[in-house]
């Protein structure tokens, strides 16, 4: 069954439009979260945070030729429907490098925003271990909308890495030093090897 919609396609933004949305909301003060959890002074303080990791990644991502050739190859074109919000560390992480994959696939991929909290429907129905975690990506056929693969919401050994510090109930800091510690020391090469083991 298609679970995204022409109106969800239709009310999507670009990456191009989503940073604008959020860099203008941060001047605010404000996060693309209506929830005033998410509006508090520590989160704006992460996503200043994420802003820099964004154009750090914008600026040194390479992505692997194989990818791009699978990429460029795909038989059918897809849009990538991605649930986001500009708080979220993972999303900052993940979506620049998914983004310049679309640039690179000659057309064949194109990026679709929504922001989480506004389309709880869509939420609700990828659901991580029953968690709105993101970001979460749907791709799907551009013509029929029919679904090809989901992703997300982070590389597989990040989500083991949040599992165990939950486990080992570390506190938000020591958590979040040792899951962008990885990150740094991936450089995106998880991502783009299980997206490369995704597409068809």
């Amino acid at each position: 069954m298609t679970k995204i919609t022409t109106i969800n396609l239709e009310n999507a933004y670009s990456y191009q439009e989503y940073i604008k949305l959020a860099t203008n909301l941060f001047e605010q003060n404000k996060t693309t979260s209506d929830d005033p959890h998410y509006n508090e002074a520590w989160v704006l303080e992460l996503t200043k945070l994420n802003f820099q990791r964004i154009h750090r990644l914008e600026k040194t991502t390479i992505i692997n030729p194989e990818l791009i050739e699978k990429l460029k190859n795909l038989k059918e074109s897809q849009y990538w429907v991605i649930l986001v919000e500009s708080w979220c560390g993972d999303v900052a992480q993940n979506l620049p490098v998914l983004e310049k994959m679309a640039e690179l696939s000659e057309g064949k991929v194109e990026i679709k925003l929504l922001v989480r909290d506004k389309n709880p429907e869509i939420m609700n129905m990828y659901l991580t271990n029953g968690g709105k975690s993101i970001p979460k990506l749907i791709s799907v056929n551009t013509h029929s909308l029919e679904e090809i693969f989901t992703w997300g919401p982070r590389p597989a050994p990040v989500q083991e890495l949040m599992l165990e510090n939950k486990k080992q109930n570390l506190n938000f800091e020591k958590g979040h030093e040792i899951i962008h510690g990885w990150y740094a020391k991936d450089k995106t090469q998880t991502l783009q090897k299980e997206i490369f083991d995704l597409i068809r």
